[in-house]
């Protein structure tokens, strides 16, 4: 068997800064007395990478107001201008894409093959598609006169740091809006990279503001009265805070959050196809994703077949330095992350299901995770309930598709969810049945920017990408 030599991005690409400050009306500034300073390590090897600092509400103030002064000048641009700065940056994203792709995968732990052929060419599409709407509002189909709502407060998640930041900023821009953006605290550097092309496009100050920190920042943001717009990806349990929080302020709200996705796998899929797409839901950006394929669902004639073959397959993944072009599984983002995929995958063993993991020798330094399946699983077990948010499928049977559609349905998110059959009218009459706000069919994991995103009931409401977009933009 034929082994595959190292083949590592080089890291000297991207400049690190060793410290870096808050990006507020067109220029890095250090936090004022109520902030303070943390560290942002790589999660391959736990090497600190700089010191970042933490906004404290006297900060959030002064980002909300560079917002707000920046309003009526952006707002009252015509849409071809503003579409002008928004081409600008999706050129620039492209130019630097090696230099974002290495740092994504420094401070995020993914792999290099991932934020370079995934992220970055989504990041980068996101921003052209959403110029292109910039001057065409009126045709969207929100009225004759659509206009922007104000200022928008937005915070995004560590599993796909840029590609959030594109998400949310792009429309938000495209329709007039200006942002005050917060990162996660433990993916902090391409957010502030993007503050950097922000003003390499020339971007207006006060147009984009970046401010770091942890929740207590994310929370001091979302509740300012100076916001008009909360735009949230993350957790859940944050979810329904955020959402608590903004009742009755008149404040409009978009949250996508959390998901436990079945994809479904009928007796005449494709089994080679199927269990590609299969590895794909679930061990892509080591399971950090909120539309992964956690639950899979097996019709129980085709069931020793498709796990003979994914369990083949998997043993031929590669979990290592992310920075390798060869890795197909990074590291896990964080030491809090890490524990709870053990607290949980621990809890499934006690619950009797059989775990399994192909032979995977973890490096001694990071947060590792070995990808990860259950079988003889239930229902009733935390595993099919909980999102893990890790490398780690749950798999149950089912004979019918109507027992099918009951158990996908069987659970309090709904964002997404996969169908594998040679038929295409079984897919459509499944599909039609399936309370997610995304169905993949016969493939997994694909995003495109003309498509909305977005889920149903604990994964959230409010749609992201397409025309869908600039809706929760406009007033």
């Amino acid at each position: 068997m034929f082994e595959y030599a190292p083949a590592p991005e080089s890291r000297s690409v991207v400049d690190i800064a060793p410290s870096y400050g808050l990006f507020i009306n067109g220029t890095f500034e250090a936090p004022g007395s109520t902030g303070g300073v943390f560290k942002t390590v790589n999660p391959a090897t736990e090497e600190v990478l700089a010191e970042v600092s933490a906004a404290g509400s006297e900060d959030v103030d002064r980002a909300v107001a560079a917002a707000r002064s920046a309003f009526g000048p952006w707002s009252a641009l015509p849409g071809a201008e503003r579409a002008k700065y928004l081409f600008r940056i999706a050129r620039i994203i492209q130019e630097r894409s090696r230099e974002l792709a290495v740092l994504e995968s420094l401070d995020n732990g993914k792999p290099i093959k991932e934020s370079r052929d995934v992220d970055l060419p989504l990041v980068a599409a996101h921003f052209f598609y959403y110029a292109g709407w910039a001057d065409k509002l009126e045709y969207a189909g929100f009225g004759a006169s659509p206009r922007p709502i104000g200022v928008a407060a937005q915070v995004i998640p560590w599993n796909f740091p840029l590609l959030m930041l594109a998400w949310k900023i792009a429309p938000a821009l495209a329709t007039g809006n200006t942002v005050v953006l917060k990162p996660a605290e433990t993916t902090p550097l391409t957010a502030l990279f993007f503050a950097d092309i922000c003003r390499q496009a020339d971007l207006p100050p006060g147009v984009v503001n970046i401010i770091t920190g942890a929740g207590e920042t994310g929370r001091t943001l979302v509740e300012h009265p100076g916001v008009d717009k909360v735009a949230f990806t993350g957790s859940t349990e944050v979810g329904r805070q955020i959402a608590r929080s903004v009742a009755g302020t008149g404040k409009r709200l978009t949250l996508e959050l959390g998901g436990k996705a079945a994809n479904i796998v009928f007796d005449d899929a494709p089994i080679d196809q199927a269990v590609e797409g299969i590895v794909n839901g679930i061990f892509f950006n080591q399971g950090h994703v909120c539309c992964a394929g956690s639950r899979l669902l097996v019709q129980e004639s085709a069931y020793d077949e498709v796990m003979e073959s994914l369990k083949r397959r998997m043993a031929t993944l590669r979990l290592g330095d992310p920075l390798d072009k060869n890795t197909d599984i990074g590291a896990i983002n964080s030491a809090e992350q890490l524990e709870r995929i053990r607290v949980l995958t621990d809890a499934g063993s006690q619950e009797g299901a059989e775990r399994w993991s192909p032979p995977c020798e973890l490096p001694a330094q990071g947060f590792w995770f070995a990808p990860t399946i259950f079988t003889g699983v239930t229902q009733a077990h935390r595993i099919a309930r909980e999102e893990i948010f890790g490398p780690v499928l749950s798999v149950l049977t089912f004979r019918t598709p109507a027992e099918a559609i009951e158990k996908a349905n069987n659970t309090p998110y709904g964002l997404s969810a996969g169908i594998w059959s040679e038929k295409g009218s079984l897919i459509l009459a499944v599909a039609d049945k399936l309370r997610a706000g995304v169905i993949w069919a016969n493939t997994f994991n694909k995003f495109d920017p003309t498509s909305p995103f977005g889920g149903y009931k604990e994964s959230g409401y409010g749609r992201e990408g397409g025309r869908h977009g600039l809706e929760a933009y406009l007033g």
